[in-house]
């Protein structure tokens, strides 16, 4: 499905073509928004969002390497650290070099699912080429800690099938249409028919432009053994994270949690709908990040310089039970009574609190 309001573009990187979308209204000056689309999809996922910012920023959207009309990286596994890598380098090409580890000048970055794995982890290393970053149904808890862990085995064992079988079977496994349906009907939490109809056909026309199954394959792994959890605590940069109400790839809890870990951030959560906010909701994603580019950054939270350091060496269960928030006001609750009670016994005079 092409969009008449984006213009295809492509790259040359470090032996490989990415292809990229501009969806802009007109040559003005604007700031540059890069967005980044989730496991299995290409760019027409985000398209929606794009489309509704296009009038207000130059929005850039690539098909990430190995996906959508993209070519894989030819001699890299597809993990993290290599789309992050890709990341600086489409970014540095993109702007002709004007944005750069050193430049002091940077982008709006926006990843969805597992591309809010990568938009963070590149924050995190990155900072100085992030102005600003937006993170939609971010990834904030382990694969096989979350409410789905049971269908994320089974996933887990069909991408492993995928890549064992003969090469020809393995594929067409991959490929299935039922397999995409299920995915969709698990994700997609809107009573909406016509909502339903659009993202079915969107998973079932793209879903599949994948290179080849080392990459799909490769790729999952990669999507669930990172979080964005893992990174929070290094994010120096506003940031916003849009989340669904009721998606089981990340709770409300766990949201806000990993939320409080960011210095600076704002927390939009969305009533009613799963893991597909970009085709449950586009418009109402549109304006949340609109609204966040528009205005001040959010205050600091405080506390957050005596906050624990995260493990950021791999995804655990307990990643985000182990650590604290960084404003627990039923801690600092105790804090003070143990301290009144401790002034009482030992006859010290103690202050008086309204």
């Amino acid at each position: 499905m092409d969009n008449p309001y984006a213009e295809r573009r492509s790259v040359e990187l470090d032996g490989y073509r990415v292809r990229y979308w501009f969806y802009d209204a007109d040559k003005q000056r604007k700031p540059l928004l890069v967005m980044l689309h989730g496991f299995r999809g290409d760019h027409h996922g985000l398209q929606l969002i794009a489309t509704a910012l296009r009038e207000k920023y130059h929005v850039v959207v690539p098909d990430l390497p190995g996906f959508g009309r993209s070519e894989p990286f030819p001699d890299r596994e597809h993990s993290v650290t290599h789309y992050v890598a890709f990341v600086r380098d489409f970014i540095e090409a993109l702007t002709d070099g004007a944005v750069t580890p050193d430049s002091g000048t940077g982008v709006v970055l926006a990843g969805h699912s597992f591309g809010s794995i990568l938009a963070a982890h590149f924050a995190a290393e990155h900072p100085s080429m992030v102005e600003r970053l937006v993170l939609i149904n971010p990834i904030s808890q382990p694969a096989l800690a979350g409410n789905q862990r049971t269908l994320t085995r089974l996933t887990r064992l069909y991408y492993g099938a995928g890549s064992s079988l003969p090469r020809r079977l393995g594929t067409r496994l991959l490929s299935s249409n039922t397999v995409v349906k299920l995915m969709t009907d698990v994700m997609i939490k809107s009573e909406d028919p016509e909502t339903r109809r659009y993202a079915l056909r969107q998973h079932q026309a793209y879903f599949n432009t994948f290179a080849d199954r080392e990459v799909v394959a490769q790729a999952y792994e990669a999507s669930i053994s990172r979080t964005v959890a893992e990174v929070a605590m290094k994010l120096t940069m506003p940031t916003l994270l849009i989340v669904g109400e009721l998606d089981d790839l990340g709770s409300v809890r766990s949201q806000q949690t990993m939320a409080s870990w960011i210095r600076s951030h704002t927390l939009q959560i969305i009533p009613g709908v799963g893991h597909l906010i970009h085709y449950e909701a586009p418009d109402t994603a549109a304006r949340m990040i609109e609204d966040f580019l528009l205005s001040p950054a959010p205050e600091p939270l405080e506390g957050y310089d005596r906050l624990p350091l995260a493990d950021t060496t791999a995804s655990t269960p307990d990643q985000l039970t182990g650590l604290l928030p960084a404003v627990d006001h039923t801690a600092s609750a105790r804090q003070f009574q143990r301290e009144t009670r401790a002034r009482g016994l030992s006859g010290e005079p103690g202050e008086s609190h309204p």
